[in-house]
């Protein structure tokens, strides 16, 4: 790609676009940029390349002149075989976007570039010797150069070998009508602000759709006219879906904190545990349902100290147990087997209020039960659920636990259920 930019500024061109990446790329002969003086294309001794506007007015006007001749210098230095399209920046011409960029590296081999100044350039040369009209906004600027270097730089960067790959702009902010996913880098918590979970697991496809997902949100959010403008296949439309359930979901908007449960949180922890029953019983899941957990549950896991509330701006809003007790009926798994068989915590009666369910406020719960086995020095967290109990399972699947197998409650209650799956993190 060759770029030729006719300015009477051309160390302000050099300065920017020989240096960094397209610096590179034209030292590797990948690009070639000039920046050509219209001022040595004069005919007098002046050097003049201005004068007043016929009718009267304000400033001068460039004439015509020195730019064609510069022109003529131009065509001539690159040959007669380039495909050559001649822009003069224009607050006039079309708007500049990303597809137009892409059309020019697709279609030509050379751009020139012509800058204006004072009140702009003689009307003749633009309809004698102009391709197109161009701007880089609905704004004015001293001179064409800064829009120039503008354009030179967005078309420069989609040359093939220019980045070191083409995914390097192709997942970019505009390319296929979106904006770009938010960027992350160490450390991996910074001013309280904690790089998202998904970006730190590992899961390719998990953050692929992670940032799909955030190009959709952000084109919606920040540039609604971009968003008029998109077509969606199949899989959009189903990430825009999830985003519309999401935003009806209760929001965190307080400080959320984990401490041990005390005596004056049972009767609000009871009411989660009311809440819960409800809605398994809704949803046909035996499990719960026999008045179970209760008071006598919570106060005994304090007495152990094995209960705990999360706050939301100091208010109970979530209760789990954390046991680091074997159960019995573990060690009767069927269908497959534990991970390991070292000392393991177990999560038991966790629940979030109805207030703030599905907000995410569970994925915190286990995170914090994770640091809390961990101090425990255990090798493993387990928890069983309901066979039917999908939420749960789900919630299971995207903090790292894995299924290990079937297991009976020794009490389920007479009447109720007694199966149970079980599920295992091994923790590092």
């Amino acid at each position: 790609m060759r770029i030729d930019v006719l300015t009477l500024f051309p160390d302000m061109i050099n300065a920017c676009l020989h240096e960094s990446i397209l610096g590179r790329a034209c030292n590797k002969g990948i690009l070639e940029i000039n920046a050509v003086q219209i001022r040595d294309f004069t005919e007098n001794k002046q050097r003049q390349v201005d004068d007043y506007p016929y009718g009267g007015g304000y400033g001068c006007v460039m004439m015509a002149q020195p730019l064609k001749s510069a022109l003529d210098y131009v065509k001539a230095q690159g040959g007669d075989g380039l495909r050559r399209r001649v822009i003069y920046m224009s607050p006039q011409g079309r708007t500049l976007t990303q597809s137009l960029a892409r059309e020019y590296v697709a279609n030509y081999d050379n751009l020139i570039l012509v800058c204006g100044h004072y009140e702009g350039v003689d009307e003749r040369f633009i309809e004698e010797c102009v391709d197109e009209e161009l701007s880089v906004g609905d704004f004015v600027l001293t001179g064409g150069e800064i829009a120039a270097m503008a354009v030179a730089d967005c078309v420069c960067r989609m040359v093939p070998g220019v980045l070191s790959a083409e995914e390097c702009f192709t997942g970019e902010s505009h390319w296929d009508g979106l904006l770009e996913y938010p960027q992350y880098t160490r450390p991996e918590v910074w001013e309280g602000r904690s790089v998202p979970e998904v970006l730190q697991g590992g899961n390719h496809a998990e953050i692929e759709l992670w940032r799909r997902r955030k190009m959709l949100e952000r084109t919606m959010t920040k540039r609604p006219d971009l968003f008029e403008k998109f077509t969606p296949d199949k899989s959009d439309a189903e990430l825009l879906a999830a985003i519309e359930r999401d935003a009806k979901r209760p929001k965190i908007k307080e400080p959320v904190a984990l401490r041990p449960c005390e005596e004056g949180d049972v009767e609000t922890v009871c009411l989660f545990f009311r809440q819960a029953r409800n809605y398994m019983k809704k949803h046909g899941l035996d499990q719960w349902q026999d008045n179970y957990p209760n008071e006598a549950s919570v106060m005994e896991d304090i007495a152990k100290k094995q209960g705990y509330v999360i706050t939301c701006g100091g208010r109970p809003e979530a209760y789990f147990c954390l046991s680091t007790e074997e159960e019995d009926y573990y060690s009767l798994i069927t269908d497959g087997k534990w991970q390991q068989s070292g000392p393991y915590a177990v999560i038991h009666r966790c629940c979030v209020s109805a207030a703030l369910k599905g907000s995410g406020l569970s994925r915190i719960m286990f995170k914090y039960a994770e640091e809390l086995a961990r101090e425990a020095k255990v090798q493993s967290i387990r928890f069983d659920t309901h066979r039917k109990n999908k939420p749960m399972q789900a919630l299971g699947a995207k903090m790292g636990y894995s299924f290990r197998g079937n297991l009976l409650l020794p009490d389920p209650g007479e009447g109720h259920d007694p199966r149970r799956q079980g599920f295992e993190k091994l923790l590092k």
